[in-house]
Order: C-alpha cells, then sequence, then structure tokens
C-alpha cells in the first residue's frame, strides 16, 4: 500500500490528467513509476470509518487505517494488528492493550485515547454515524444513542481509559465474538485532528495505515501515496494508488485492455466470455464473503403482511438462479440457497441447502404463492438498482425475464435504474423504494453474526428494508451471549431459519470476487471481502 518524491508528483499529475475523463467513465493514461491505477465508485458518505458502510469507501478505510485487528487477506481470520492482547475472563469485561510505536501518519501517536475518543463519537447519536450500531453491546450504547429522545450522555460508560495503552471495554451483555469485530473499520482509532479541525480532516483524511492520502476530487478520484514511516508489517510494495471513479465498469475493462487503468475490480457479466482471451492470465475469480439478495421495503403496509410472505417466497421460487448463474455470470456467481456465505464453512455456520424449495424454480409453485398472497403489490414489481455498474442491468433484467416467463406475463417485473451508487444509497435511507431493491452484502467480518444482525435485527444499521420479527431477534440475543463458539453458531442458525420462514429477503447468488489487471502489475490477489490487497501489488 505505499516511494520517492518524484514518483509522487507523477501520480499526482496523472491524476489531475484523469479527473476530467475518470467521471465519466474514462482514462487518460496508466499510473507513474510505481503507482497503479484502479477503478473506483464514488462514496455515499465522508470517509469518516463509523460513517461508511458500503464497499466503495471502504476500500480507502482500508488503506489508510489499521484497527486492533486485521483481517487476513488470504485465510479472513482475525489477527492481531494494533492490539497487543484483548483478555476477558467473562466475555463481558475486556482489557485492551494497545501496541507502542505506531502513530498516525501527521506524527501523533496513537494511544487507547484513540480508541475510546473514536468510539464514543461513533457512537453518540448527535454524529449520525451509520455505523453506530457496531458499538450497541457497550455499556451505556442507551445513553449516547437513545431510540427516542435526546442523547444524555457524551460517552459510553462501557469505555474507560486506564492508561496510554490500555483501556477497558464493559458490554451490557456476553458477546463472546467481541474480540473479532475488531477488526471492522468502524473500530479505527482517529487523531486529535478528527475532532479539532473536522471540516479539514473530512477533506483530507489522516489515518495510520499504510497509506495517507494525497489527494481527493469528489467525484472524479483519490490518490494515496506510500507513507514511508509505517510501522505495521504490511508496508505497501509499491509507490501508490490512484483510485479512478467510473460510472461504468464496462469503460473500466476496456481501459484495462487499452492499457490506460492498471486494475478493474469487477469485471462485467458482458466481458466474461472474452476474459481470458483478452487478459491473457491477468484474470482473478475467486471465492468470496459476498451474497447478492432482493430487499424489501417493509415500511410500506403492502410488503409487510401474510399474504405477501407468500408473494416474496414466491418470487423467489420465479427466478432461475442456476440459469442466470451459468448464462450471465459464466460460473463467477453460484445459486445461493442460504443467506450467509460458503466461506464461513461448515463449522461457522453455513447450511447449503436451508432455503429449500423456496430457493428452487417453480414457475406453477411460484404462480400459486402469489395468487394465494393477493399478487404483486401495486401490480408490477420494479426491482430497483443502481445504474452505474453494467452487471446489474444485466441481472436485474435476467431476473425480470424469468419472473416474467414464471408468471406468464411478459409485463409482470420491470427494472428501475438509478444512476449512481451514491444516489442509490441516498434513496434507499430514506425509505424511497418503491419496491424490491438490490442488496448485495459483502461481510464486514467472517461470522455468521455478520451475515445476520446488521442485516434483520430490528433497527440494525444495514437493515435497509426496516424488517423486524421479535423471535430472530431473541435468537441473536441469546446468541452473542453463547462464550462457546459452536453453541453460539447453531442459534445463529436458528435465527436464520426465521429469516428463511419469512422470506425477509430473497436469496439470489454467491458473488465471487473479480479482477483484471494490466501486464505493469503482478502479485494481485483479491481477499475474502474481493477487495484487491493493495498493499501487496507490485508495479512494473
Amino acid at each position: 500500500m505505499r516511494a520517492a518524491g518524484y514518483a509522487r508528483r507523477i501520480a499526482g499529475a496523472v491524476v489531475l490528467a484523469l479527473a476530467a475523463t475518470a467521471c465519466g467513465g474514462g482514462a487518460g493514461s496508466a499510473g507513474g513509476a510505481g503507482v497503479l491505477t484502479s477503478s473506483w465508485g464514488d462514496p455515499q458518505n465522508p470517509l469518516e470509518p463509523a460513517n461508511t458502510n458500503e464497499v466503495q469507501g471502504g476500500k480507502v478505510l482500508d488503506m489508510i487505517f489499521r484497527g486492533l485487528k486485521r483481517y487476513d487477506p488470504r485465510t479472513g481470520q482475525a489477527k492481531n494488528m494494533l492490539a497487543e492482547s484483548i483478555e476477558t475472563t467473562d466475555s463481558t469485561n475486556f482489557t485492551v492493550t494497545v501496541k507502542d510505536g505506531w502513530t498516525f501518519s501527521n506524527g501523533e501517536k496513537v494511544t487507547a485515547r484513540s480508541f475510546v475518543d473514536a468510539w464514543n463519537y461513533g457512537a453518540g447519536l448527535r454524529n449520525n454515524q451509520k455505523n453506530a450500531y457496531f458499538f450497541g453491546y457497550i455499556e451505556g450504547y442507551d445513553k449516547v444513542h437513545p431510540d427516542s429522545g435526546r442523547q444524555s450522555a457524551q460517552t459510553l460508560s462501557g469505555l474507560r481509559v486506564t492508561g496510554p495503552r490500555t483501556f477497558t471495554v464493559r458490554l451490557n451483555q456476553k458477546f463472546s465474538g467481541f474480540p473479532d469485530t475488531l477488526g471492522y473499520v468502524a473500530f479505527a482509532p482517529l487523531p486529535r485532528t478528527f475532532f479539532t479541525d473536522h471540516a479539514a480532516w473530512v477533506s483530507k483524511p489522516v489515518g495510520n495505515g499504510p497509506y495517507r492520502v494525497r489527494s481527493y476530487t469528489k467525484g472524479s478520484a483519490m490518490a494515496l501515496e506510500k507513507w514511508d514511516a509505517y510501522p505495521g508489517p504490511d508496508r505497501a510494495r509499491n509507490e501508490g494508488v490512484s483510485l479512478l471513479v467510473y460510472t461504468d465498469n464496462n469503460t473500466a475493462y476496456t481501459d484495462v485492455l487499452a492499457g490506460n487503468l492498471d486494475l478493474v475490480d469487477d469485471v462485467p457479466a458482458t466481458q466474461l466470455k472474452n476474459v481470458d482471451t483478452d487478459l491473457d492470465g491477468r484474470y482473478i475469480n475467486t471465492p468470496a464473503g459476498i451474497l447478492q439478495t432482493l430487499a424489501f421495503p417493509f415500511y410500506d403496509r403492502r410488503w409487510n403482511t401474510d399474504g405477501a410472505r407468500k408473494v416474496r417466497t414466491g418470487l423467489s421460487m420465479a427466478i432461475d438462479r442456476a440459469q442466470i448463474t451459468r448464462t450471465l455470470f459464466r460460473g463467477t456467481r453460484t445459486p445461493a440457497t442460504d443467506w450467509t456465505s460458503p466461506v464461513l464453512g461448515a463449522e461457522g455456520g453455513y447450511r447449503s441447502g436451508l432455503c429449500g424449495h423456496a430457493c428452487d424454480y417453480d414457475p406453477a409453485g411460484a404462480r400459486r404463492l402469489i395468487e394465494e398472497g393477493g399478487g404483486i403489490p401495486g401490480g408490477q414489481l420494479k426491482i430497483t438498482y443502481n445504474a452505474d455498474s453494467g452487471s446489474h442491468k444485466q441481472w436485474v433484467d435476467a431476473v425480470c425475464h424469468s419472473i416474467d416467463n414464471a408468471l406468464g406475463d411478459d409485463r409482470a417485473c420491470v427494472g428501475n435504474p438509478i444512476g449512481t451508487f451514491a444516489d442509490f444509497r441516498n434513496q434507499i435511507s430514506r425509505h424511497k423504494m418503491p419496491g424490491p431493491f438490490r442488496a448485495g452484502w459483502q461481510m464486514d467480518y467472517p461470522l455468521i453474526q455478520n451475515f445476520l444482525q446488521p442485516l434483520y435485527y430490528t433497527g440494525a444499521s444495514s437493515n435497509d428494508g426496516t424488517w423486524s420479527n421479535k423471535q430472530f431477534d431473541r435468537f441473536v440475543d441469546r446468541a452473542n451471549a453463547e462464550t462457546g463458539t459452536a453453541r453460539s453458531v447453531a442459534l445463529f442458525q436458528q435465527a436464520e431459519e426465521v429469516v428463511r420462514d419469512n422470506m425477509a429477503a430473497i436469496p439470489l447468488w454467491y458473488q465471487n470476487g473479480s479482477a483484471g489487471y494490466s501486464a505493469r502489475l503482478s502479485h494481485v490477489a483479491l481477499n475474502p471481502f474481493s477487495v484487491p490487497v493493495y498493499n501487496e501489488i507490485k508495479v512494473g
């Protein structure tokens, strides 16, 4: 993720040259000496760790921040990074010791307070952080982030700094998996400048990771440079990364072929038939912790009835997953049969076939259930998606075609495109969806809890459709309270059965990570989250 001053000046010039074209989906020339260029999508929100819950912003934060834990880029296992130790005897009280010798890229030392202040900010209702929910198990969350009314405390009572490098965490219930969540970026430390000059920090974020931000032009590009003084073991093997905004990944792909871009980390479906020949072996297709679903607007009463549950199940049976993944995605997707991911493995909670017949293609059964449920609300299914990825339009069209065929009505389903990912997310956040919508989930950390609780727990941070079920919530609470992994996983599996029985979302397919890259690059790999391991890439 990160040398000479001359190379950095070249990288800056490249980004400026590209800025005029990248926002429209084009690119100029490839990166300068030692600097790689990579396709990117404009983040929805400012790049605050506790306010970023989508992939594009997460890519940047993963390069400029390191937390107490880091997920191994090959196995996904949570390993200590800034944590010297995280100790507990009861899965409720934790003592954290931060390693010595770590600093932010502005020279400020990373201390226990760097974490505690960041977590308090992230949890506070007044700060309106999208990832606030991740701090919900820390004692005092109900005071700093009440369900209703005003915030009555400024800090979490469960956090206490006990020394320059030590702090304690008290949870409001047992949570044996808590240490493994601490590699998620919401738990990253923050420097004092984040609080003393917030506007300046947001315009040019300062972190403690292998890269630092050189420049950022919203809607166009972000230039990151290697931080030479980075103290961690995962130093950058390149001079920097220029992230270029593309509104069409087909254009990004053709720019790689033309030598105008080094890396596209989402090969469009339309190019899969040619990718092996086009890229001459410079193509990656690896399993990742990603699940594509159709989510529903349960805030719309028409979708939140007993009849609508039958309709949702019927729609699931109207989708020919096997044909779509075979003909459109050419093996880069696998029909989903549960609501997690095979990368978890059986011990981690994955159960192949949990969805049962509801995920089988059965046109007759689909028609019967939809009719019994009162028909599609509004008479026509509108599937909303962001149009700045060519693949989304293709698969939404394919899903609609499958539903039309199953129901014998060529106008039963239509796609409802929204121009950009940022606009798409903003409409979701404002609860403006007219029907089901694309809801891909990329795991934050490799636990079954992460595939279920953030998406389906009442009031959870990524529960965009506002589904709520008390039985599901109780299973999740009990699972989190277990100190033994096997028992905890078993309870989460029972919670997943509630999701299944209610078809809270329609699982479509498990997604592989895919990438294509130019001959300038070597040592290119994707982690289990499908994100390029930028710091390991070599240029030239």
